[in-house]
Order: structure tokens, then sequence, then C-alpha cells
């Protein structure tokens, strides 16, 4: 089995990159992505851990895209760290979620919620903040029972708290990952919030950006989802992914291989996408 959608404490997982690899070989998957958000800072660690465990470890992204209608992810697969210009454009992403960090720990702040000396004391060196971080620390400061109590109630989207942050047009993320030479695929789609039609227009426009794929396999995608979009990447010759969208303990539910103990994703999978993008990673 292998796990095509993970994250690390370079954004906002809770294990090291090292310590991630170190679970994939202890679970025995064969291949596991780290797909850091907006950074590949952690890969290269990463694929060196994989390789002392016997773990094809898969450098990788995932992509924050600016979509009104609800929330789009673009992962992004490479067979090499891409080239400076996408590192730089990562890098304004990062800024952006930077700024939204401070406005919402301002507007927390201002709730009676504050929790920056929390974050202070439980934010590992050189990890990069996120939401989740706020809410684990909203958890820790006693103001909610749960982390997703704090979505729910102060910074989901529409939330008190919640403040929006510099993104990428859809078209353009993918665009920008197929030209630094990787294969961009459409994350979690039901996150779109888009009906069957309105979901192939979506599609089509992305397809000629570049998309080579559609994750199919996730612990949020019941079965009806994952045939609707089974048939969707079968009819665009889109390849079929899938991953777990592994946090570690900021969403302890999530295991890494497995989701809920519904995802399972094969080793053809990755053959599939390296056929469909033309590359070998």
């Amino acid at each position: 089995m292998i796990d095509l959608h993970a994250h690390s404490t370079v954004s906002d997982g809770s294990l090291s990159p090292e310590a991630l690899a170190e679970l994939a070989g202890t679970l025995g998957l064969t291949a596991v992505a780290l797909t850091d958000h907006d950074t590949m800072e952690g890969t290269a660690r990463f694929k060196d851990a994989c390789a002392k465990v016997g773990v094809r470890g898969i450098a990788g992204v995932e992509i924050s895209a600016d979509f009104s209608p609800g929330t789009m992810h673009v992962l992004g697969y490479f067979p090499a760290l891409p080239r400076v210009g996408f590192k730089h454009h990562l890098k304004q992403i990062r800024e952006g979620r930077t700024e939204r960090n401070l406005k919402i720990l301002e507007t927390l702040a201002r709730l009676g919620k504050p929790v920056d000396q929390q974050l202070s004391a439980d934010l590992p060196e050189g990890e990069v903040m996120g939401r989740p971080h706020i809410a684990q620390a909203m958890v820790d400061c006693g103001y909610v029972p749960d982390c997703r109590t704090a979505f729910d109630r102060f910074l989901g989207k529409g939330k008190p708290a919640y403040h929006d942050r510099y993104r990428l047009a859809p078209d353009v993320a993918v665009a920008s990952i197929r030209e630094a030479g990787g294969a961009a695929v459409l994350a979690h789609p039901f996150t779109l919030n888009l009906s069957p039609t309105a979901l192939r227009r979506l599609l089509d426009t992305l397809q000629a950006a570049g998309l080579v794929g559609i994750e199919v396999f996730y612990p949020e995608h019941p079965d009806p989802l994952r045939q609707l979009y089974m048939t969707l990447a079968h009819e665009r010759g889109l390849a079929v992914t899938g991953g777990s969208d592994y946090h570690g303990s900021l969403n302890p539910a999530i295991q890494l291989g497995r989701g809920f103990g519904n995802v399972r994703v094969d080793d053809n999978v990755l053959a599939e996408l390296e056929c469909c993008s033309g590359l070998v990673f």
C-alpha cells in the first residue's frame, strides 16, 4: 500500500519528515508522498529518511488555490525538487499565510480568546504555523473542547476569526506545477462544493492547464463520491490517486495509509500517475 498525501512539521503535521518516514516503514507502506502545504522544504530530509527504512519517498506539495464556491487544493508531485522560480512562488503563498495568521490572532484576542502565549510554548522550532496549530492552542487554553469545534465556531470560512489569504488562481496553480516539471492532481474534490456538472466544467479548465489526476481515495469520500470521481477520471484519461491527508496528532482519527480505516491505495495507483504524467517519481 501507498499514501500520496501526508504532512509533516514543516507545515501542519505533528511528525518531523524523518519521523513520518519511520512510521511509514513501521506500517509496511511501500511509497509515501510528503505534501506539506505550500512548501517543499522538508522533502530532501524525508526522501533520505525513507531510503533508510526501505520506503519510496516522493517529493510533493499541496498548494491552496483561490476558489470561492468552496476550498481548492492542488497536489504537486515531482521527480526532483523544482526550480528556484517555483520555490519563490511558494514563498509568496507562505507569506500570505503568515499575514493571515496574525490577523486571526488579533481577532481572537478581540473576542477574548488570546492564544499567543500558548502558541509560543507549543510550536516547535522551525515549524510553520497554520490554523490547526491555532485550533490546538484554543483547546489547550480551554476555549473549546476540540479542534473541530474551534473551526466550527471560530476559524472556519465565514466564522468570526476567519481571514482569507493570498492564493493562486486554480489554473495558475496547476500550470505552475506542470511548468516546474511536476504532476498536478486535484485534491479531495468534495471540498469544492460543486455539482457533478460544475465539476466537469472545472476539470475541463484544469486539464487545459495541465492537470493529470484526481484524488479519489480519501477518508472523507464515501463510496458514491469515490465512484463519481473515478468515473470522471476515466472519462478524461486522468490518473486516479489517493491518500490519507495524514497530520498526526493534529487530527488523530486519521491514520497514515488508512485514513479512518477506509482508505487503501494500491501500488498500481502510483504507476498510473507516472503513466498519465509522463514522469517517474
